[in-house]
């Protein structure tokens, strides 16, 4: 396809004995042009690159509701994570169909604090870009923030700039200080596409998606944080995420990640995973855990999340709290200590949302498809334990 990009480096493939694990839905298979047929049905599966038509609007019945609240219905975003040598930047924007939103959180892991700008404007005003194929935009901009991305995977390129001030929560809490961030970053893509369609339950017809697309990505450019240049150098890594869905009413994810660079036999090599848990109808099948690598992936099977205490006790145990993330074949063998976390709490008459953005450190391992082990302790992991109920 003239869309896409095909890299003349050798892309070896992982097939070991931790390969019987992974159902063969997981599995990439050459991407169809549209993730919609001409008769408004989802094309699900695992595909092994980006889409060049993504219209969500036209899927028929993906919910209960009558066809012309789709627009209302459906969530986009697109987001990243750059993890630099002392922070790691979240930067969002979002249509969530009532509202937009622009949303930065930065760790700051030299003192552990977190820092979160979150201004939600109209859903009109917000765009979400309709590929991620040449130049196609994702865009959000208000009086004291910009989002932006520009969007070129066809040639494995990315570019996000993006700037917040005013009203700043700290460690959870609204401050009369207002520290402010700005960056401006190349993203260079190193690893194959993740992209995975996944059924999720209460559509009449079984039409409900939610898709995501995640990759691997070197990063050039730089980060102003309060005044002060934080590195952006040679190990500065980032994964992300294009989003798309209907989400249940009733609904809950979890989900943890790192990027960046692993000592790997006594090399520092690219190295990052994903690791979800969400509504699909079928977690064998449909699911988006994958180690990602230079130039190659490795599949993982569907893990649990469990929690000690649980994320919403954190404040009121002194700042204690781990989640233990397993699989059921030992491929998956992981804790993150949280540090810290932005709690983002809406509870109204007609939604509740509870969603916390967590901060830590990685223990453990995992597996590739070979069984050979990847040591992850000391790592910066990231983390989202969200509740929604609409």
């Amino acid at each position: 396809s003239k869309y896409y990009h095909k890299t003349s480096r050798k892309e070896p493939k992982i097939m070991g004995e931790y390969s019987k694990y992974i159902a063969p839905e997981r599995r990439a298979v050459p991407t169809p042009y549209s993730i919609v047929d001409e008769n408004g049905k989802v094309v699900f599966g695992t595909f092994d690159k980006e889409f060049q038509s993504m219209d969500f609007l036209k899927i028929k019945r993906p919910t209960s509701a009558p066809q012309f609240m789709n627009r209302l219905r459906l969530t986009l975003w697109q987001a990243t994570e750059v993890n630099l040598k002392d922070g790691l930047l979240l930067a969002v924007v979002c249509d969530m169909g009532i509202f937009g939103k622009t949303m930065n959180v930065f760790y700051d892991k030299r003192t552990k604090k977190v820092y979160t700008w979150d201004t939600n404007l109209k859903s009109k005003d917000t765009k979400i870009a309709p590929t991620l194929l040449n130049g196609d935009v994702s865009e959000a901009e208000t009086p004291v923030s910009h989002v932006k991305y520009v969007n070129f995977l066809e040639k494995n390129k990315l570019y996000l700039n993006g700037y917040h001030r005013g009203k700043c929560f700290i460690d959870s809490k609204e401050y009369s200080e207002t520290p402010t961030i700005e960056y401006d970053f190349e993203l260079t893509r190193i690893s194959k596409p993740s992209c995975v369609s996944i059924p999720f339950p209460g559509s009449p017809i079984n039409n409900r998606p939610l898709y995501s697309q995640k990759d691997l990505y070197r990063v050039s450019g730089k980060l102003v944080f309060n005044g002060e240049d934080f590195a952006v150098d040679e190990n500065a890594g980032a994964i992300m995420d294009d989003h798309r869905g209907y989400y249940p009413r009733k609904a809950h994810y979890d989900w943890v990640s790192t990027m960046g660079k692993l000592n790997i036999d006594g090399e520092m090599k690219w190295f990052g995973f994903n690791l979800t848990r969400n509504q699909s109808m079928d977690q064998e099948k449909y699911n988006e855990n994958i180690i990602f690598f230079e130039n190659e992936t490795s599949l993982l099977p569907p893990v649990m999340f469990t929690r000690h205490p649980e994320t919403k006790d954190y404040l009121a145990n002194r700042g204690t709290c781990e989640w233990i993330i397993k699989d059921q074949h030992d491929m998956v063998n992981l804790k993150l200590k949280i540090y810290n976390l932005n709690a983002m709490l809406l509870h109204a008459v007609a939604i509740n949302i509870d969603y916390y953005i967590t901060f830590g450190e990685l223990e453990g391992y995992l597996r590739d498809e070979n069984g050979k082990k990847y040591i992850l302790d000391g790592l910066t992991g990231i983390g989202e334990d969200k509740t929604l109920l609409l």
